[in-house]
């Protein structure tokens, strides 16, 4: 499955009503992940340990709670992660991880899941060096609703919007511990929904979370209905809990990558589906 030979999705244009536009109709599948309930949205690095594994644990997640689903797209350096998805981002390397092989993955789990969004997480430099047009094209043919690039400030974030808009791919915004003033500016401008960096730093487990979580909601919803979701150091669904009751959903990335990895292939899927019912279950009960 290389060179651009991989299997579809119904794509982004095609899986709305034919009145919405691409981005109308993607910007409304995010929307739906947080409609309902609380929305869990786990990470994967995608190909480790293999590609075939990470799917199935993403379907394992998905049959057990999860809203919307974070693709981390390995990347040989990864500045905003941890030691954790650090390793797991060499490991899928070695391992032959392809963007090809991702887009094939993910058309394959748009057939599956087609109301649940599909976010891809990673590096500017993925993108060019696969060629940013051809990039937007396969992510769009595949299914996939938004982007997050971690390494891409708010000013220059334009420049990617301007290209994946048009194929109904939102550009996720970023918002980390900063002033009232530039959290609304990022906010007023948000797409799909708003990631709100709990701590600074790089992305691991922490024992707590000491930011104003509710003050940077309260900021952002002065200025915009767009949902937001809290990340970076949550693992235990006490943390997801306290997290979620302050925003719109809690975000899971270091707890996983590590689960999947100690569970090992065979039983890594299983693991998942658990982890992901109990931290299910803490956000519903709260």
């Amino acid at each position: 499955m290389t060179n651009g030979s991989f299997r579809t999705g119904p794509g982004t244009a095609a899986s709305g009503a034919s009145a919405l536009s691409p981005l109308e109709a993607s910007t409304r599948r995010i929307a739906s992940a947080f409609t309902r309930r609380k929305a869990f949205i786990p990470f994967f690095t995608c190909g480790d340990p293999d590609i075939a594994t990470t799917f199935e644990c993403v379907r394992a997640a998905v049959r057990n709670g999860a809203d919307l689903i974070e693709f981390g797209i390995p990347f040989s350096d990864p500045m905003a992660e941890g030691p954790v998805i650090q390793a797991a981002s060499a490991r899928a390397l070695q391992a032959g991880t392809t963007m090809d092989l991702i887009f094939s993955e993910i058309g394959e789990l748009r057939h599956e899941f087609p109301t649940t969004p599909f976010i891809t997480m990673g590096y500017a430099n993925s993108l060019f060096s696969y060629g940013l047009e051809r990039w937007v094209k396969h992510a769009s043919i595949a299914g996939v609703d938004g982007v997050i690039l971690a390494d891409v400030p708010f000013e220059e974030s334009a420049e990617f919007s301007g290209v994946l808009n048009p194929a109904g791919i939102s550009v996720i915004s970023l918002v980390s511990p900063t002033s009232k003033e530039r959290i609304s500016t990022i906010a007023a401008a948000a797409q799909g929904f708003i990631y709100i960096v709990s701590s600074l730093g790089v992305t691991g487990e922490r024992t707590e979370v000491t930011t104003d979580i509710g003050q940077i909601t309260r900021t952002i919803r002065a200025v915009t209905p767009t949902p937001c979701a809290v990340g970076f150091g949550i693992s235990t669904p006490q943390q997801a809990a306290a997290m979620a009751a302050q925003s719109d959903g809690a975000i899971v990335g270091s707890a996983i990558v590590r689960l999947v990895h100690e569970a090992g292939p065979a039983e890594a899927p299983a693991a998942v589906g658990r982890y992901v019912a109990e931290m299910r279950a803490a956000l519903d009960a709260a």
